[in-house]
């Protein structure tokens, strides 16, 4: 650890690494909307609800396996170590520099793959209030696309009051107010005697089909609830970090449970899965609904509602890692283009590189379509590259019991030493397997397992290790200037 806990890790900067000390704008509710807006995906549904009852002992898994745990370890360390940076901050305090920058630079780099299926999940249910045969015309949904993408980005650059105000208005209108819409349909679908497709519910019908070929869903379902530790990147806006971190962690994760849960069976009541279009089952649903209930003239407003729900999933995305990365590049790990924040305190360096980045890699999905196999793959490595950035998460907060006993934690893991080994221990073991279980090629794809798991492993080491390079040969002149790099 090169600084001391009282030194503290460095803010992002500006242009002259003197960048302004953030306002201290957000409380309880912007926390919990953070998390909302990062783990609540309406666009997940449809693909859960393929598996009717057993969806719920499938959410019970991930629950008690990662949703569970990653609360209540990023409660403990956003409390100890409230600074800039989330996971970096804490993951450098417990094994040092090096593989801090390897966590956050994992949690940034997946989402350069990632980034494209929730652009293409906004596009094509935008089209749905339109007409949805425009989401064939790939140039007219490519624009769309972009647009999106980089009027986010330009919001992101905005700074932490303008674009939190923003999330948390999108994922009020666009997730929460839809995933409680389908709900209260799906209710009332039921009450009033409709057909329903979903069969009659057993005991038994809720128990997962756990067997290789449904491995590797496994991992899908653990890390359905990534992003629980985004508002940890915000710790430095948080006007009372020790009291507000635990109260929006237990907020978010009751709500993302329920709806979840919830708004997956409303689907699976309606549609029936030969019928059921993942990436639009969600409209397929509230179309299925509002019909039901000479309602029909809903879809539209609703479509626009869930497509704004993406935007504020895409913005805590694009916007938490980019800081973390942006507290990285201040302290002279990355070349000065990373470090560049404007006079609001984003990290405008990274958002533009990343911007770019996605572009290139969204061109490339939508126009070539030999690429299809291809960026099936590259998604795939979005689940080991948060692996790794989970498994160093997790042993952070158990490292940090031992070798930073005294430091003042709002929140602590209940239960001493036994309780955090059980709780970041259920972690380490999920994210583990899951990594292990992510080199398996899912059922249906015709290629050898080495060669998938090669694949796999080259993959992620050259998305992962790219932090060794930049340690390895950084310069001088990427050092800020003495006395102008400020603590948090």
């Amino acid at each position: 650890m090169s600084e001391s806990v009282a030194t503290g890790i460095a803010a992002p900067a500006a242009p002259a690494r003197s960048a302004p000390v953030p306002a201290k704008a957000l409380g309880v509710f912007a926390l919990a909307m953070i998390n909302v807006a990062a783990v609540l995906s309406l666009r997940n549904y449809p693909s859960m609800a393929e598996y009717g009852w057993s969806s719920v002992g499938w959410y019970v898994i991930g629950t008690i396996t990662f949703l569970i745990p990653v609360s209540l370890v990023g409660a403990e360390l956003a409390t100890g170590w409230p600074r800039g940076g989330g996971v970096y901050a804490w993951v450098r305090e417990a094994f040092g520099e090096h593989v801090g920058f390897i966590a956050v630079f994992c949690e940034w780099s997946n989402n350069l793959v990632w980034f494209p299926t929730v652009l293409a999940f906004v596009a094509s249910t935008f089209f749905y209030a339109i007409n949805p045969d425009l989401a064939n015309n790939t140039t007219l949904l490519f624009v769309v696309m972009m647009a999106v993408f980089w009027g986010t980005t330009l919001i992101a650059a905005m700074g932490e009051r303008i674009s939190s105000s923003f999330g948390s208005f999108g994922v009020l209108a666009g997730s929460i107010v839809p995933a409680i819409l389908i709900i209260v349909l799906g209710v009332m679908y039921v009450v009033t005697g409709k057909p329903i497709v979903l069969p009659p519910f057993t005991p038994t019908a809720v128990i997962p089909n756990i067997q290789l070929s449904t491995l590797p869903f496994i991992a899908t379902v653990v890390l359905l609830f990534a992003g629980m530790e985004m508002a940890g990147f915000h710790a430095l806006e948080v006007r009372d970090p020790q009291r507000d971190f635990p109260k929006a962690m237990a907020v978010s994760a009751t709500i993302i449970f329920v709806l979840t849960v919830a708004g997956t069976l409303a689907i699976a009541i309606v549609v029936p899965t030969k019928d059921l279009n993942l990436a639009a089952g969600l409209m397929q649903a509230f179309q299925a609904f509002l019909v039901a209930f000479g309602l029909d003239w809903l879809v539209a407003p609703l479509a626009l509602l869930v497509a704004l729900g993406g935007m504020a999933l895409l913005a805590s995305w694009l916007i938490g890692p980019a800081l973390g990365l942006g507290v990285v590049a201040n302290e002279g790990s990355m070349p000065p283009v990373f470090a560049h924040t404007n006079r609001r305190g984003a990290p405008t360096g990274v958002l533009v590189v990343q911007a770019v980045l996605g572009t290139l890699i969204s061109t490339a999905f939508l126009f070539l379509p030999s690429v299809s196999s291809a960026y099936w793959l590259l998604s795939a490595l979005t689940v080991t590259l948060l692996c790794i950035a989970y498994v160093a998460m997790f042993a952070s907060v158990i490292r940090l019991r031992y070798t930073q006993p005294d430091v003042h934690r709002a929140f602590r893991i209940p239960g001493g030493m036994v309780g955090v080994w059980l709780v970041g221990g259920v972690g380490l073991v999920a994210c583990a397997f899951t990594f292990l279980v992510s080199l398996l090629p899912p059922s249906g794809q015709h290629v050898g397992v080495a060669p998938y798991a090669i694949f796999m492993l080259v993959g992620t080491g050259v998305l992962a290790l790219p932090p060794l390079v930049f340690m390895r040969f950084r310069r001088a002149s990427w050092q800020p200037k003495p006395g102008t790099a400020t603590g948090a």
